[in-house]
């Protein structure tokens, strides 16, 4: 499968004798591994920092341990789970792939590298992730921490359009065929806690002796981000004791599938909304990944519950059942803290 040699052999070795040293074997999907928690991991740990994933994998995994346990759940069930994670298509991939499992392969993991790549949120990277820490088979990973060892190693810029293709050659090269669940999760952390983007901690790296970056100093340009866009939304929260009306978003955008307050974007309240025995206005500022939420929440308290004559799916959720529901986190902030 890989260019392997002597050189290779030598990264690996070294890598893999970190590992088992200074390793980091007290995270929490690497005890009682599986292909299922080895997945659920690298799904949360996309675009996420470990300290983060660490407790929302712990609850995930203390409600649905198995294929088995998570089968049953609905897309609701997997959001509510995922509330402050962010980025949500995530779940909604966790969903569907664990549908298609369900279907096409009796709720059995797939053992295939070719068929683990077709299910949703399942890329190059992720699928030999599974592979050789699941199933321990050789399979070449790229995550953003291995990147960064594997072109400072062989200083190659990052920067360049061709770098990709270069760093996954490389990066099987490096791929061993022995010891590959050490090897994997060896470069996986020699980049988090030792290879850092500015910062690095050579002194304590098993590749000082050979690394073409080694002992040098990263000043980080940082980039001319582009300036995100500023949307201002408009919400109605209607409260009735314990209850409050909640309508999910079928909206292909941000917070997709959550269950929010009302968008009054077309300012119809008048035909949704009785009057209100009392009213309050919050008004706050949230940030996405690509836009700023510039938020302001009517809040409407009534007696009782009341009926809508609306196509739009809603419900009035109680109070003490709010985290069945997969909701934003500054919605479920809002809500919790609303007496």
């Amino acid at each position: 499968m890989n260019n392997f040699n002597i050189n290779s052999k030598n990264f690996s070795d070294n890598v893999s004798s970190w590992y088992l040293r200074s390793g980091r074997s007290n995270l929490p999907w690497r005890k009682n591994i599986s292909p299922y928690r080895v997945w659920i991991s690298e799904i949360m740990l996309q675009q996420t920092q470990v300290k983060t994933v660490i407790p929302f994998f712990k609850k995930f995994i203390k409600k649905y341990p198995n294929l088995k346990s998570i089968s049953v759940a609905s897309e609701d069930d997997i959001l509510a789970l995922w509330s402050g994670l962010g980025f949500y298509r995530r779940a909604k991939n966790i969903f569907k792939t664990k549908e298609i499992i369900k279907s096409n392969y009796k709720n059995i993991f797939p053992k295939n590298f070719e068929e683990l790549i077709l299910l949703p949120g399942i890329g190059r990277s992720t699928a030999g992730a599974i592979m050789s820490i699941a199933y321990k088979k050789s399979y070449p990973i790229l995550d953003a921490n291995v990147k960064r060892v594997i072109s400072r190693f062989n200083n190659i810029n990052i920067e360049n359009k061709q770098a990709l293709k270069s760093l996954w050659s490389l990066s099987e090269s490096y791929t061993p065929n022995n010891n590959i669940f050490e090897y994997t999760q060896g470069i996986m952390d020699l980049g988090a806690t030792v290879c850092h983007l500015r910062s690095p901690m050579c002194n304590d790296c098993p590749l000082k002796l050979s690394c073409k970056n080694a002992f040098k100093e990263f000043n980080i340009i940082k980039k001319n981000k582009k300036q995100k866009l500023t949307k201002k939304i408009n919400f109605i929260l209607a409260h009735s004791n314990q209850s409050f009306l909640l309508f999910k978003k079928n909206e292909n955008s941000f917070w997709e599938s959550l269950w929010i307050p009302y968008d009054n974007q077309y300012k119809r309240r008048q035909s949704l909304f009785k009057q209100p025995i009392k009213k309050e206005i919050q008004n706050f500022n949230h940030a996405l990944s690509h836009v700023d939420l510039n938020i302001s929440i009517e809040i409407f308290d009534y007696k009782k519950p009341f009926k809508l004559k609306t196509n739009l799916e809603h419900k009035w959720i109680n109070k003490e059942v709010i985290n069945e529901f997969g909701l934003p986190k500054p919605i479920k902030s809002i809500i919790e803290n609303h007496v």
